[in-house]
C-alpha cells in the first residue's frame, strides 16, 4: 500500500499548489465539526440554563469549560465571557439576544459548507488532471510498443485499462482523498474535545471502539480480491463489445446476434456476481461499525444514570450525545476509505503493469543514418518465428536501387512477415537487414518508416475526412497536394461526386467507401507521402478491372526511381517485375523474371498454371 500511496503523490506533484489548498481546505473542514459541537454548547447552556444560573454568562459549565483551555484561548474567552456578563446583567434574554446566540450555530454550518466546497473543488481539480495525465502516459507507451504487444493483448482489456481502472483512481483522488484528508481531522477533533470536555465520558462510550477495527481488517481483504476480478470482468465486457461492433457485418451475415448477445450476457452476469461480492464487502463493515457505536452510546447512557445523582446540563448532554453520533459518520467513511483504497489498488496494478511493459525492439541510444533514396535493400539470411512456429528460414536476397521486386508464393509462406521486418513491426531472429549497408536495427525506427510508403490489402483508414485521411501520408501537405495525390490515385473522380468533397466522412475504418474507394484512398495516402522504398500487399486487390488499370497505371510512374516490393497473389500484377521471389513454407525456392522462371517449370509454374488454367 505503502508503494501505492508513493505512485499516487508522485502523479500529483504537477499540482500541488491546488492539492496543497485542497489539503488545507479539508483540514479547516474538519476542524469546523468540532466547532460546530462547542457552539452547540454554547446555544443549549444559553437557552436552557440551570436554575442556579441566569443565562450562559453564569452558567458554570460554562466557566468550567473554558478555565480548561490553554492560553492564550482562555484569556480571550473569559474577557469575552466577562463582557457577555455584563450585557446580560443589563439585559434580559430576549428574541433578538436570542436569535444573535442561536444564529452563530448556521454561521459554523455556513462556514463549513464553504470549506467543504473549496476540499471537494481542488481535490477534484487536482485528480481529473492527474487522472487525464495517467491516460495519456499509457496511452503514448502503448502505442509506442511493438506489433507483438498487440498481437497478444486484446483491445477490449486494453480499452478497459484506459477507461475504467482509470476511472477507479479518479474517484480515489477526489472523493476518497477528501475523506482521508478531512474526516481523520474531525475524528481526532471530536474525539480530542470530547475527552478534553468529558473524559469519563467518553472512555465509556468507546470502550467498545477497539473492536470496530475487526471488520475492517476482515473485508479489506475481500475487497481486493472482488475488486480485482470485477476488472478482470469488465475488461471482458469491454472485448465483447469491440468485437461484435467492429465486426458487425458478420454478425449480420452469419445471424450471429444471439449468440453474440449471449456471450455478452454470460459476461455482463458473471460482471454482476463480483460487483455484488464487491459491495458486500464494502457495505457491511459501515452498520457493523454503526452497531458497535450503538452499544457504546447504550453504555454511556447506563453510566449517566449509574454514575450520578445529578443530571447533565442540557449543553453538556447534547454536546456528547451529539459528538458520539458525529464521530462514527466519519468512522463508517474512513472505512469505505480503505476498501475505495484496496480496489484502486488493484486497478493501478493493472494499469502500471502496462506501463511497465517493455518493448522488445531495442532503439539504439546513438542511431546511425539511414539513407534509402538510391541504395540496396540486403536481406541476409533472415530467420523469424512466431512462438514456435517457424514463418521465414533462410531468406537471402538483394534488391537493386530502383527494383520491382515481386513477393509470390501461397497465404502463410511468409511474404507479408518480411515486409514487416522490414518496416522493423519485428527484429529477426536471426540474419539481418541492410539499407544501403546499414543494419535498419542500428537506425531510428521513425527515420527508418519515414522511407517508407505502405499499402496493405487490409485498407487501414480512420474515422476523419478524406482530405486529413491522406494528408497523414505528409502532414502539413497542401490542398494542391492532396489533390494532386488523389488524381494520380484515381480518387478524385468520386471524391467530387460526394456532397461534402474533401471534407466528406468516410465512417470507421472508411465502412461509408467501397472496397475500391477505401484502396485508392490509400495508393493516394502513398503517393503523397512519396518516399524511395514503396510496400504494395496486393494494392489493387479490390479494385474493379478498369480501376485497376488506372490506378496501376499510376503506381507504375509513382514506382520509377523507387525501390519496391510487390506481395501479390494475382500473378498478372507482376509481369513486370524486374525480380520475382517464390517462397514456400518461409524459404525461397525461386527467384528471377517471369520469362525465366516459366521456363524452369518450377514452383513458379504450378502458380502460374493453377491461375490461368482454364
Amino acid at each position: 500500500m505503502k508503494e501505492f500511496i508513493k505512485k499516487m503523490a508522485v502523479l500529483a506533484i504537477p499540482y500541488r499548489s491546488r492539492l496543497i489548498a485542497g489539503i488545507i481546505t479539508g483540514v479547516i473542514g474538519g476542524l469546523l465539526e468540532p466547532m460546530l459541537l462547542i457552539v452547540i454548547n454554547f446555544v443549549a447552556n444559553a437557552c436552557f440554563p440551570r436554575p442556579e444560573t441566569d443565562g450562559l454568562a453564569k452558567s458554570t459549565p460554562w466557566l468550567d469549560s473554558i478555565a480548561k483551555l490553554p492560553e492564550p484561548l482562555h484569556g480571550w474567552l473569559a474577557g469575552w465571557n466577562f463582557n457577555l456578563t455584563l450585557y446580560l446583567d443589563d439585559h434580559t434574554l430576549n428574541y433578538p439576544t436570542l436569535i444573535a446566540i442561536a444564529i452563530t450555530i448556521p454561521g459554523v454550518m455556513l462556514l463549513r459548507g464553504v470549506f467543504s466546497y473549496l476540499n471537494i473543488y481542488c481535490l477534484q481539480w487536482v485528480a481529473i488532471r492527474v487522472v487525464t495525465d495517467i491516460r495519456i502516459k499509457v496511452f503514448s507507451h502503448l502505442i509506442h510498443l511493438p506489433v507483438s504487444f498487440f498481437n497478444r493483448t486484446s483491445t477490449g482489456e486494453l480499452l478497459s485499462r484506459l477507461t475504467s481502472d482509470t476511472g477507479t483512481l479518479q474517484s480515489l483522488f477526489s472523493n476518497s482523498l477528501a475523506t482521508a484528508i478531512k474526516d481523520p481531522v474531525t475524528v481526532i477533533g471530536i474525539f480530542a474535545y470530547l475527552l478534553w470536555a468529558h473524559a469519563l465520558w467518553t472512555l465509556v462510550a468507546f470502550l467498545v471502539f477497539p473492536t470496530c477495527i475487526i471488520p475492517i481488517v476482515i473485508y479489506s481483504r475481500k475487497v481486493r480480491r472482488s475488486a480485482g476480478a470485477l476488472q478482470g470482468r469488465f475488461a471482458d465486457l469491454s472485448n465483447v463489445i469491440h468485437e461484435s461492433f467492429t465486426g458487425n457485418r458478420i454478425v449480420k451475415a452469419y445471424n450471429l446476434e444471439q449468440t453474440v448477445v449471449g456471450q455478452f450476457s454470460a459476461t455482463a452476469r458473471e460482471f454482476i456476481t463480483h460487483y455484488m461480492r464487491l459491495v458486500r464487502s464494502m457495505e457491511i463493515p459501515g452498520p457493523l461499525i454503526e452497531f458497535i457505536g450503538s452499544i457504546g452510546m447504550a453504555a454511556f447512557f447506563v453510566f449517566i444514570v449509574m454514575s450520578s445523582d445529578k443530571p447533565p446540563s442540557a449543553g453538556d448532554f447534547v454536546t456528547f450525545a451529539g459528538g458520539v453520533a458525529f464521530i462514527y459518520r466519519p468512522i463508517k467513511m474512513l472505512t469505505r476509505l480503505h476498501n475505495q483504497m484496496e480496489q484502486a489498488r488493484a486497478a493501478s496494478e493493472k494499469v502500471f503493469a502496462l506501463l511497465d511493459e517493455k518493448s522488445d525492439l531495442i532503439t539504439p541510444e546513438h542511431p546511425l543514418p539511414l539513407r534509402a533514396a538510391g541504395a540496396e535493400i540486403q536481406f541476409e539470411n533472415l530467420g523469424f518465428t512466431y512462438g514456435e512456429k517457424k514463418v521465414l528460414d533462410g531468406i537471402d536476397f538483394t534488391v537493386k536501387p530502383g527494383q520491382l521486386v515481386a513477393l509470390v508464393g501461397a497465404s502463410g509462406s511468409g511474404k507479408t512477415t518480411l515486409t514487416h521486418l522490414l518496416l522493423r513491426f519485428y527484429d529477426p531472429l536471426s540474419g539481418a537487414i541492410r539499407i544501403g549497408g546499414t543494419d535498419i536495427r542500428q537506425a531510428d525506427p521513425a527515420e527508418l518508416r519515414r522511407q517508407i510508403s505502405i499499402v496493405t490489402q487490409e485498407t487501414i483508414l480512420f474515422q476523419d475526412t478524406i482530405r486529413n485521411n491522406i494528408a497523414l501520408g505528409r502532414p502539413g501537405a497542401t490542398e494542391a497536394e492532396i489533390i494532386a495525390a488523389a488524381k494520380n490515385a484515381h480518387a478524385h473522380e468520386f471524391i467530387i461526386d460526394k456532397p461534402e468533397g474533401y471534407n466528406a466522412m468516410i465512417g470507421e475504418k472508411g465502412v461509408l467507401l467501397s472496397g475500391g474507394q477505401r484502396q485508392r484512398l490509400a495508393i493516394a495516402r502513398a503517393i503523397l507521402k512519396n518516399a524511395p522504398i514503396l510496400v504494395l500487399d496486393e494494392a489493387t486487390s479490390a479494385l474493379d478491372t478498369e480501376s485497376e488499370r488506372a490506378v496501376q497505371a499510376a503506381l507504375e510512374r509513382l514506382m520509377e526511381g523507387r525501390t519496391t516490393l510487390c506481395i501479390a497473389h494475382r500473378l498478372s500484377t507482376i509481369f513486370k517485375a524486374d525480380l520475382i521471389v517464390v517462397f514456400d513454407q518461409g524459404r525461397i525456392v525461386e527467384t528471377g523474371t517471369h520469362e525465366e522462371l516459366l521456363k524452369r517449370d518450377g514452383h513458379y509454374h504450378k502458380l502460374y498454371s493453377l491461375a490461368y488454367e482454364k
